[in-house]
């Protein structure tokens, strides 16, 4: 999945616009989303279509990505210089190359530092409304939590930790290889502490001695107001636990948003039709619209004809980045009655009548023709 070019996982060009990415983004978001889409393979193309956005929405991201490809946003390319500009941009590290053409590494790098905890990944459905104006919320999670009873070291106590003994605390061994290079010093991971350099004498009975324990967790948050369907937020350090101190990882919360049934929303801006009737459209009226933030009034001038689009300034969505609010257009349908009362279709009656007596423009296209005749 991986492997895929992201710009043709969202269909667009190399030089696709933001706007355009966006577009494309929600548009087959919204089409492999696994609560729309029940197809075996739609999880799998909805997290392709995520990570995708993921990447190319980042300048800086998109960047490393247009330039080294996926070495550059997994972080195994070097950004500018290095080997990731002559081709070597798969290994991080001269190490890397040797074990991968030659069996063994030469590189020094162990487990022994605090490192970061896994991300996790979520999605979650709200309503319309929710998107919004925002929203206050809370989820169970499964997560690796740091163990309290040892406080992550493991052990049952301090003095149960102590160097290993094969490796001497350094979390690598050292070898002689014979090569076609010759000679050359290596240096791989320690079987026996795991690259970690420490050796525990006795557990934690806890969590065995991983330092950490998977457990479910409430976590409250806020949904910002004017969030969108397909976008996400980042919960710093709610993800897993890190290892050997390392902070936790960060929970991410990918939305999709249920329709409402009047409204649409495009961006920041909604939109809405209104039905009214012959007579409001020729004689013109005052009608209450319903907008997100209350009603209003809208005065339709006579004469009005269906499809003419009104423009309600500021009655849209907040924007996320400049608090500004969007509009509300409101498009109206002139409504043709179906069932008429008796007084309704006299009424009808006697206004085709007059109708009738007047140049329409379907008589004077009949003149047109006649006179080409």
């Amino acid at each position: 999945m991986g492997d895929r070019d992201y710009y043709e996982v969202l269909g667009v060009s190399r030089d696709a616009s933001e706007d355009e990415i966006k577009r494309a983004y929600r548009r087959l978001a919204k089409q492999y989303h696994p609560d729309v889409n029940k197809a075996p393979d739609a999880e799998e193309k909805f997290k392709e279509i995520q990570r995708a956005y993921e990447v190319l929405s980042d300048p800086d991201k998109r960047a490393n990505y247009d330039r080294f490809g996926q070495a550059g946003v997994d972080g195994t390319g070097f950004g500018t210089g290095g080997f990731a500009d002559f081709g070597f941009g798969g290994f991080s590290d001269i190490g890397d190359i040797f074990e991968q053409f030659f069996g063994f590494g030469t590189s020094t790098r162990t487990k022994t530092g605090p490192r970061k905890g896994d991300d996790i990944r979520i999605q979650m459905k709200i309503s319309f409304e929710e998107a919004v104006f925002g929203a206050e919320k809370e989820i169970n999670i499964q997560r690796d939590e740091e163990c309290t009873r040892c406080a992550g070291t493991g052990a049952r106590s301090r003095d149960d930790i102590v160097s290993c003994p094969r490796c001497k605390g350094r979390g690598v061994i050292s070898s002689i290889q014979t090569t076609i290079l010759g000679k050359v010093q290596t240096q791989s991971e320690c079987p026996d502490c795991r690259g970690t350099g420490k050796y525990i004498k006795n557990k934690c009975t806890e969590c065995g001695g991983l330092g950490k324990v998977h457990k479910n967790s409430t976590i409250k948050f806020k949904i910002p107001e004017g969030i969108d369907d397909g976008q996400q937020i980042r919960l710093a350090g709610k993800g897993n636990a890190g290892i050997n101190g390392g902070p936790s990882g960060d929970l991410y919360i990918y939305f999709s948003v249920t329709p409402h049934e009047y409204f649409k929303r495009e961006g920041n801006d909604i939109y809405f039709e209104l039905p009214i009737t012959f007579s409001q459209a020729a004689l013109g009226a005052e009608v209450e619209i319903p907008t997100i933030h209350g009603e209003v009034k809208l005065t339709i001038p006579a004469g009005t004809q269906s499809g003419t689009k009104f423009k309600l300034k500021n009655k849209g969505v907040k924007s996320l980045r400049t608090n500004l609010y969007g509009d509300q257009y409101v498009t109206v349908r002139v409504v043709t009655p179906k069932n008429l009362t008796v007084k309704q279709r006299a009424l009808f009656e006697e206004l085709a009548k007059i109708e009738n007596t007047n140049d329409t423009i379907i008589e004077r296209l009949r003149n047109v023709f006649k006179k080409k005749q």
